[in-house]
């Protein structure tokens, strides 16, 4: 069975996310129940009676960021109200509402992230392509941790943060790098940094010396590209954020709000205007050798 061959090969969020791009589409294409409709019906609709299932949790389940866990009966009443009556699509879709084997290692860490980061710490290790930028930050999975370590010490005093925080998050962050990084089929990454992310020290000098050799020594790597953008006239977004690319799956644009929570969308309008922005950087930054060079510079000034 193709469907199910494929949903094995997924880790638990990619296996989350085809599952409720299939039940969407199921819902908005299936017999109309409502008057006024030609096809398909609303959430509401969709789960009216069901005690264990409400509406909230049914958008959260199309988007991907949760499954039907110990409830499958909901899953199976869903899809009977949808019509589907396919046995092999039943069992596909049973089949992506399991998790993923040995994918608990981020259990540990979910008390200490803000909302919506174990989502996104879910989607970087589905990705075929991560494209990111960031302004006045080294971006999360080309820091050393020391320079990570720093940065979160930095905010301690502002954020009441503790150092069992702190260490959890160090430690995800290199457990993150690791898994997208330097497994053995790695995500493909291509990151902006300007040029204020590389200046503005975090840290003592050797932090930022050794960070600097850290972003030369990944970018060199093939699946890794990278590019400054400089203190030059030219376009460049005032936030950070990053573009997944997950395949055949749709893509998603993640960036963070106010509040520090984590925040994606697959609406391709966003994504395509995060396109934009990202490819109009590409071009006022600098290449790949110069971008090497102005990095060796800024480490030889901190020998």
């Amino acid at each position: 069975m193709k469907g199910a061959q494929m949903a094995a090969k997924r880790g638990s969020t990619g296996r989350r996310l085809e599952l409720g791009i299939q039940l969407r589409q199921l819902r908005e294409n299936c017999p109309p129940v409502e008057d006024g409709r030609a096809r398909g019906m609303t959430r509401k609709a969709a789960v009216r009676g069901m005690k264990t299932l409400s509406e909230p949790t049914l958008a959260r389940i199309e988007h991907g960021e949760l499954n039907f866990r110990r409830n499958v009966g909901d899953l199976r009443t869903l899809l009977k109200r949808y019509g589907v009556t396919d046995e092999e699509l039943i069992d596909q879709l049973t089949e992506l509402n399991r998790e993923a084997p040995n994918e608990d290692w981020l259990t540990q860490y979910k008390a200490f992230m803000p909302a919506g980061m174990p989502h996104y710490v879910g989607l970087e290790a589905e990705a075929v392509l991560i494209r990111a930028y960031h302004p006045t930050v080294v971006y999360g999975l080309l820091q050393t941790e020391a320079y990570a370590r720093a940065g979160f010490e930095t905010g301690r005093p502002v954020e009441d943060t503790t150092a069992e925080f702190i260490r959890r998050n160090v430690d995800l962050r290199m457990e993150r790098k690791r898994r997208v990084l330097e497994r053995e089929d790695p995500v493909r990454l291509r990151i902006i940094l300007g040029e204020a992310a590389l200046r503005i020290p975090v840290g003592d000098e050797v932090v930022m010396r050794e960070q600097y050799q850290e972003i030369i020594r990944l970018a060199r790597l093939d699946h890794v590209q990278f590019q400054v953008l400089p203190f030059r006239r030219g376009y460049r977004s005032s936030s950070d954020f990053a573009i997944i690319d997950l395949g055949e799956l749709p893509a998603r644009v993640q960036a963070d709000n106010a509040w520090g929570a984590v925040s994606t969308s697959d609406k391709p309008r966003e994504v395509e205007r995060f396109n934009r922005r990202f490819e109009t950087m590409v071009g006022v930054a600098l290449g790949l050798t110069e971008s090497i060079d102005f990095l060796e510079e800024l480490a030889a000034e901190r020998s």
